[in-house]
């Protein structure tokens, strides 16, 4: 009984990274249409968000047959939950992925973003397709340490964050620099890619969680 158990939390744990490798690939694909006016990737894009609510809605059933069936306790108890947990958190980011890849199409066929604003875009899709890829090898190895090194990535997707708002608010801007089109593209990205962060620092501390049994507080909920 014992291995049938530990059989499928492997399974559970085998989706989640399935789902995690899913949403890098979707935000990869969705800063690349958001930066070359590539109408068929972000189409595909946000066709693929489907793959990533169907494992899901997977991963959320096997663990309510574990925790009917097998009524866990202790450290299983807390591996069960944290992946239900997860799951969620994972279907968010590939949530957002969608969102950025959807403005992308949107704009088509002209650039979601202007000249102007680019550079800074660049920097934070970087910094957030590191986090992507620093959470599927989060998945795989329970590392403490790369889990502290996504929580530090969220603090600079944090401040490049509030540099959004300082090209658009800054005195000495163009008032004619940005439409309001732009203006409420630049706002909305800029969220996406900072929520999309504070999701990873999310799985970063349930992993944390389940390999020390401490909760992490943080001074940034996940919204």
């Amino acid at each position: 009984m014992r291995e049938i158990f530990q059989q499928e939390l492997e399974q559970v744990a085998d989706d989640l990274a399935a789902m995690a490798s899913l949403v890098r690939t979707a935000m990869q694909d969705a800063t690349t249409a958001l930066f070359t006016q590539d109408l068929g990737l972000a189409e595909t894009v946000i066709e693929r968000d489907r793959r990533i609510d169907a494992l899901q809605d997977g991963v959320d059933q096997q663990c309510v047959t574990l925790l009917a069936r097998q009524q866990p306790v202790a450290t299983d108890l807390r591996v069960v939950v944290s992946a239900m947990r997860m799951s969620s958190t994972i279907e968010r980011m590939g949530d957002l992925a969608r969102h950025i890849a959807s403005i992308a199409r949107g704009r088509f066929p002209d650039p979601a973003l202007p000249p102007l604003a680019e550079p800074l875009f660049r920097s934070i899709a970087d910094a957030t397709n590191a986090v992507a890829s620093d959470v599927v090898d989060l998945l795989e190895s329970r590392d403490v340490e790369l889990a502290h090194r996504v929580m530090a990535d969220d603090d600079e997707l944090d401040r490049l964050h509030q540099e959004t708002f300082r090209i658009i608010l800054s005195p000495s801007a163009d008032a004619t620099a940005f439409t309001p089109q732009q203006i409420v593209d630049i706002t909305l990205l800029g969220r996406y890619f900072e929520r999309f962060g504070d999701h990873g620092t999310s799985v970063a501390r349930r992993i944390l969680f389940l390999v020390t049994g401490e909760t992490v507080s943080s001074t940034a909920g996940v919204r």
